[in-house]
């Protein structure tokens, strides 16, 4: 491993104090993407000993017990053909004149091209598992936590699939690249988040990682408009204001922008945007009316670039029914609010399988749109709450 770091170009002196601690290697499927690239920036940071990423993990204090450091390791996938250096620059995410240092590193890191797109499921499954294998040969003392990161994709109607064999035989599944993902993740041991809005954590998925005792965690990442939703309709909803209609829109000029202006890709995505305000207020926004008074639109706007930007108006009423609104404009950096959260899932997930922890992880709801499992909490009182209870669990004894 010394070794490895050392061509990295790492800072051995601050490995060494690290060296005895467990870092935690992501694996990524869309590692050159936006959020992919500035993923794999961050980590370079980091382990340059930065401050500029680190002060912003909310877990950067946590499970020391348990040995997990705040050094990563990234590998991964992308069928784009350019270094990751060159995948940085060209999302034009990180700003040129932060720092030079890490840019070298990037060239350091392995992406391998995804399998075929013609093999079926089970092949790609299979292809897979021996990459992980290979990344993992590479890092022997990393835990291992494979992120889902890809495009949005169609959905596909494979929740009844009961078994992993008619998973594999199901025609819909060659038109899922994530899924292959996923089920190699879980069949090789190694914990699952999926950051996208697809559905990949089906029955027979969850099923599995229980027997292969792995944690899952998912599905699409709360990274603006919708957090900051989620904290206005909980605020909303403690002082008794009745939420009568609320209007969003986005508009975005990245490759996410461009990929949701396919009916079928956007679907997914605007059904998890929407569907969580009724369980944060506890009733259906604008069921007085005859037409849905909560709307999301999302639009491609290429001037943008990664540089997101969302329009919230919010229709309120108080005592006598009086009606008052609400305009929110967000101007957010969509892969800069997604990067800190990768990390910061990336070490829940390492710490909840060091304690034994497998199946879908519902307590980590504060980072999801849909998340998945049995949820107790929607408002984001709830939700930090079953944070610090999770922190809790973490302090039970290493079983791995």
């Amino acid at each position: 491993m010394h070794e490895i770091l050392s061509s990295g170009g790492y800072n051995l002196e601050i490995m060494a104090e690290k060296y005895s601690e467990k870092s935690i290697l992501i694996l990524a499927a869309g590692a050159k993407g936006a959020i992919g690239s500035t993923l794999a920036a961050a980590v370079c940071s980091l382990n340059q000993g930065e401050k500029i990423v680190g002060d912003y993990l909310a877990t950067q204090d946590r499970f020391e017990r348990l040995g997990i450091s705040s050094f990563f390791n990234f590998a991964g996938w992308d069928k784009n053909p350019i270094s990751l250096r060159d995948a940085v620059n060209a999302s034009g995410v990180v700003p040129k004149d932060i720092s030079l240092d890490y840019r070298e590193n990037l060239l350091t890191i392995g992406i391998k091209p995804p399998p075929d797109e013609n093999m079926d499921l089970k092949s790609k499954v299979l292809h897979l598992m021996t990459d992980i294998r290979e990344f993992r040969m590479n890092f022997p003392d990393d835990i291992p936590v494979l992120v889902n990161l890809l495009p949005a994709c169609s959905e596909h109607g494979l929740a009844s699939v009961s078994s992993l064999e008619s998973l594999y035989e199901a025609k819909a599944s060659r038109n899922i690249p994530d899924l292959a993902y996923v089920l190699a993740g879980v069949l090789s041991g190694v914990p699952v988040i999926n950051f996208t809005p697809n559905e990949v954590e089906l029955p027979v998925v969850l099923e599995e990682a229980r027997r292969q005792q792995v944690p899952v965690a998912g599905r699409d990442g709360k990274t603006g408009q919708t957090y900051f939703k989620m904290v206005l309709a909980s605020a909303l909803k403690a002082r008794k204001l009745r939420v009568d209609g609320w209007y969003s829109l986005n508009i975005l000029g990245n490759a996410d922008g461009k990929n949701l202006m396919e009916p079928g890709n956007v679907a997914g995505k605007l059904k998890n945007k929407t569907d969580f305000l009724d369980d944060v207020l506890g009733y259906r926004v604008g069921k007085d009316y005859d037409a849905p008074s909560h709307k999301v639109h999302i639009d491609y706007y290429p001037p943008r670039g990664d540089a997101k930007e969302a329009w919230d108006v919010i229709d309120f009423t108080g005592i006598f029914n009086m009606p008052m609104s609400m305009r929110l404009n967000l101007q957010g950096r969509d892969s800069i609010l997604a990067a800190p959260l990768v990390l910061d899932l990336s070490r829940w997930m390492a710490a909840l399988f060091r304690v034994g922890r497998s199946g879908p992880v519902a307590e980590l709801a504060f980072y999801f749109k849909k998340p998945v499992g049995p949820v107790s909490g929607v408002t984001f009182e709830e939700q930090v709450r079953a944070l610090n209870l999770l922190d809790r669990e973490c302090a039970g004894p290493v079983v791995r």
